[in-house]
């Protein structure tokens, strides 16, 4: 017996979070009665379970590291009918779904699967996954205003986590930086909004690296699937007690 939204989330139908939305929102049932209490246990081997009516099944883990293009939504679809990350994953059949976000503008890796837990797990807060990204700014920030990221600076939804940050290169004709910084969390539109707060706002803005996987030279809308070192390196490094810090 198992809790069911571990069942759901193992079987590929989303995140374990959202799982627990679907469950709280009467969308599961187990032997043709709703559930709606989170914690329920089932025996995913002899129970039916289903989800909006449709029997969940087992499928084949998916794990797709894929390099998302400006201008694309991290989302299963859009309304407004922007390109969606599923529009570049045409030869998978699975059900996967984006570990994590990355927004409209933003460019890079980006992380797939249909495996709830190992989603749930380099996602949660409390095991500060660094994820490196590479930010055009405008302006050259002064030393101290950096001095402010690595510290740790106050948003409107608190103070964040120290940060690791570097120059990279220094445009004087565009008057616009790269910097390389890498943080520990996962909040919304993080990294833009940290550059807001010492006035030098990104210009473009793109993920490298999430853990100790790279993306390399993987092109543009393009993915490939992890190695099954790659994927227990991530899960290692997000069950570690301290995050890994980055050498470039």
């Amino acid at each position: 017996m198992e809790r069911l939204q571990k069942i759901l989330a193992q079987a590929g139908i989303a995140s374990r979070r959202k799982c627990e939305e679907l469950i709280v929102a009467g969308k599961v049932e187990v032997n043709g009665e709703t559930v709606t209490t989170l914690g329920t246990k089932a025996d995913p081997d002899q129970d039916i379970i289903t989800v909006a009516g449709k029997p969940i099944k087992h499928e084949k883990k998916v794990y797709v590291v894929m390099n998302k293009p400006k201008g694309v939504i991290t989302s299963a679809s859009d309304p407004e009918g922007r390109k969606v990350v599923s529009d570049y994953l045409k030869g998978i059949h699975e059900r996967v779904y984006p570990v994590g976000r990355l927004d409209y503008d933003t460019e890079g890796l980006l992380l797939l699967t249909n495996d709830g837990e190992f989603a749930n797990l380099l996602t949660h807060p409390k095991h500060h996954v660094p994820k490196t990204y590479m930010a055009t700014v405008k302006g050259v920030p002064h030393g101290s205003e950096l001095d402010k990221l690595k510290a740790g600076i106050m948003l409107d939804d608190g103070m964040t986590a120290p940060a690791e940050v570097e120059y990279k290169d220094i445009d004087t004709a565009k008057n616009e930086s790269i910097i390389s910084i890498t943080i520990h969390e996962g909040r919304n539109r993080q990294v833009r909004r940290m550059f807001e707060a010492i006035s030098h706002p990104v210009i473009k803005l793109k993920r490298i690296a999430f853990g100790e996987l790279l993306l390399h030279n993987l092109k543009r809308g393009l993915y490939r699937h992890l190695t099954k070192d790659e994927v227990n390196d991530l899960i290692q490094l997000a069950k570690s007690p301290k995050p890994a810090k980055k050498k470039w």
